[in-house]
């Protein structure tokens, strides 16, 4: 696999002003679906941080459902879809509040934007959508995006859904214009082998172009509380990488991840754009 000297790839994302950061439901939840208040403690001081230093962030996050299981208590997940659409909204609400919370101490204002793919793919409501970020991003407020669970289905023609907040996230970072994305996931970045099953298994630190070979080492989904595994995650950072955007997968259960990414160190999987 081909690969680029890293300290060049890393001087270019630490240079980044606008960057979109997706978190996924097992970094930000234990597995009952109560909050896990160290990661949103270190993802929001991380992102206030960010913007502190006159960087434009977009956020987005999974965990609705996830969160609205912790929330009512339930064993697992529903499995009818008007049932996971209900615990949705219990969860979203949740999510929100959590996020306006933590963020609030760093004197940061937070705002909630929910889509579904149609609002991407039509003309129309893209730039409806665009226009929002935009205004949010002047006004120095941090975007939280979410995909409509309480609307979008696979059994509904329109609103349909973007598969998971991979996709969701690359697809917001090629809207917005964004320098670099960051996918924050369960591990700490795409390894030459599956590090579940064989412990001499390497991280790869850099990935120049994304080919066949390596989307061949991406396995199932990190969790039973997640929907997108690895192969979503390089899909994701295909589709950032076409549109001149760098990403990095990390770990977001280590603490300053966000921080050491931006400082240029060897932090996950580097994904270097076709545009240097």
């Amino acid at each position: 696999m081909t690969m680029y000297k890293t300290d060049v790839r890393r001087e270019k994302i630490s240079k980044a002003r606008r960057i979109v950061i997706k978190v996924g439901t097992s970094t930000i939840t234990h597995e009952n679906g109560r909050f896990n208040l160290t990661n949103m403690e270190n993802l929001c001081r991380s992102i206030a941080n960010l913007m502190n230093q006159g960087k434009e962030v977009i956020l987005v996050s999974s965990g609705a459902i996830g969160v609205g299981v912790g929330k009512l208590r339930l064993p697992e997940k529903p499995k009818l879809i008007r049932d996971k659409q209900a615990v949705a909204a219990v969860g979203q609400s949740e999510l929100m509040n959590m996020y306006s919370r933590i963020l609030n101490d760093y004197n940061h204002i937070v705002a909630q934007i929910l889509l579904t793919k149609d609002d991407i793919d039509e003309a129309v409501s893209r730039e409806n959508v665009s226009n929002t970020f935009e205004a949010l991003l002047e006004k120095q407020i941090l975007p939280i995006v979410n995909e409509n669970d309480t609307v979008s289905t696979r059994e509904i023609y329109h609103n349909g859904t973007f598969g998971d907040n991979d996709m969701l996230s690359a697809m917001v970072a090629v809207l917005t214009g964004a320098d670099l994305l960051i996918i924050l996931s369960d591990i700490d970045g795409l390894y030459d082998s599956d590090p579940r099953s064989n412990h001499r298994a390497s991280l790869i630190d850099h990935v120049a172009e994304i080919t066949d070979e390596i989307e061949q080492l991406a396995g199932g989904a990190g969790t039973v509380r997640g929907t997108g595994g690895m192969r979503s995650k390089i899909l994701a950072a295909r589709i950032a990488n076409v549109a001149g955007i760098d990403a990095v997968i990390a770990n977001g259960s280590k603490a300053h991840s966000i921080d050491a990414i931006l400082e240029q160190k060897a932090v996950g999987t580097l994904f270097s754009s076709r545009f240097a």
